[in-house]
């Protein structure tokens, strides 16, 4: 099975994110932001072709997270390869995200997503 995730010789990464509208799966989600230890409760996308987890920015500036900015901007592609809309990923967040009693701090890659808010993939 070939790898959503790909690297080149230069080391820069290629990120990949998916909607599959017709294989939806939602959940709510706690995340906690580290410095004020806030809790958001968030319908969250699980995406399983998604290569790591997303924030919208939009969503992420209005809830109070902490944007942290990226040393080198990631390039987001589609699934069919085309470049997303939504641009490049310049900022992260780190929080703890709970879900039915289980807690882990996640660190969360900020882009454009539109309507969803946020996008749990496999990382």
């Amino acid at each position: 099975m070939q790898s959503d995730l790909k690297h080149n010789i230069e080391g820069a990464r290629e990120v990949r994110r998916t909607l599959w509208p017709l294989r939806e799966v939602w959940m709510k989600v706690g995340m906690e932001k580290l410095d004020t230890h806030e809790e958001v409760i968030v319908k969250t996308l699980l995406d399983s072709r998604a290569t790591r987890i997303f924030m919208d920015k939009d969503f992420a500036e209005e809830q109070g997270f902490k944007l942290e900015r990226l040393d080198k901007p990631v390039e987001v592609k589609n699934m069919d390869g085309t470049d997303n809309n939504g641009g490049k990923i310049e900022y992260k967040v780190q929080c703890n995200m709970y879900f039915e009693g289980h807690v882990e701090r996640i660190q969360v890659d900020v882009c454009r997503l539109g309507r969803t808010k946020v996008i749990l993939g496999i990382p």
